[in-house]
């Protein structure tokens, strides 16, 4: 049992961690590189049934993340529910029509040709669930009195991060969606004003046929810079 006290009349548990020696380390931070470097985005997913208890892990993994001041800024809804993936994939097709053909400049339909997308999103009535993230701006307390969250966008954006790499643990595959603006998710979903959607997540087994654009990832050299003492 963890040991417990009081600072500054607050409580605090021990904690303890696995740490590795040097070269134990080092095999664990190449396995785990080598296996999250072949999740990719998949537009091509197969209508097989995921279990909801495999979601609700997902999802409790996803809120393992940091937040400011321990907040938790976040809600996060699963839906399987065909009705209602009919609606949002309606309303965001509308968006996106929007979005390519006259809100996006040439220059960003022309970085998006790679990986040839359009307007139309057919996997977000195939995939067996989608998670919507909302961004909790505020919180209201029993008086009515609105109690702010802080660094609401950084804390959300780590969650998110968790829950792509919880997906792709558990053996499934994923789209990060963002339809601009996604206003109409908050409206289908009856979210209380204190919630902004996020970010828009299908998630399911890829499609036995499955096709991701031959792109690849820069290397360390050019997303890392190292300040090292002598």
């Amino acid at each position: 049992m963890s040991a417990q006290k009081l600072i500054d009349g607050y409580p605090f548990v021990s904690y303890t961690h696995d740490s590795f020696d040097p070269p134990q380390m080092k095999a664990q931070a190449a396995s785990f590189q080598q296996w999250m470097d072949k999740r990719r985005t998949v537009r091509d997913f197969a209508d097989t049934p995921v279990p909801r208890e495999v979601i609700a892990d997902i999802i409790r993994t996803a809120s393992t993340a940091p937040s400011g001041a321990h907040k938790q800024p976040w809600t996060f809804c699963a839906i399987s529910d065909p009705a209602i993936k009919k609606i949002i994939r309606e309303e965001a097709e509308k968006e996106e029509y929007r979005s390519y053909n006259g809100r996006m400049p040439q220059e960003w339909l022309n970085d998006l040709k790679p990986l040839q997308t359009d307007w139309q999103k057919p996997f977000l009535e195939v995939a067996p669930w989608l998670i919507v993230m909302f961004k909790r701006i505020y919180e209201t307390d029993e008086g009515g009195k609105k109690r702010n969250n802080y660094y609401v966008q950084e804390s959300i954006g780590i969650a998110a991060g968790f829950m792509l790499a919880a997906i792709h643990h558990a053996g499934l595959v994923a789209l990060t969606h963002t339809p601009s603006p996604m206003n109409f998710l908050a409206d289908i979903l009856q979210r209380p004003e204190n919630e902004k959607p996020f970010l828009l997540v299908p998630v399911g087994y890829p499609a036995e046929t499955c096709w991701v654009p031959d792109i690849h990832r820069k290397p360390l050299e050019d997303v890392a810079v190292f300040y090292e003492g002598k």
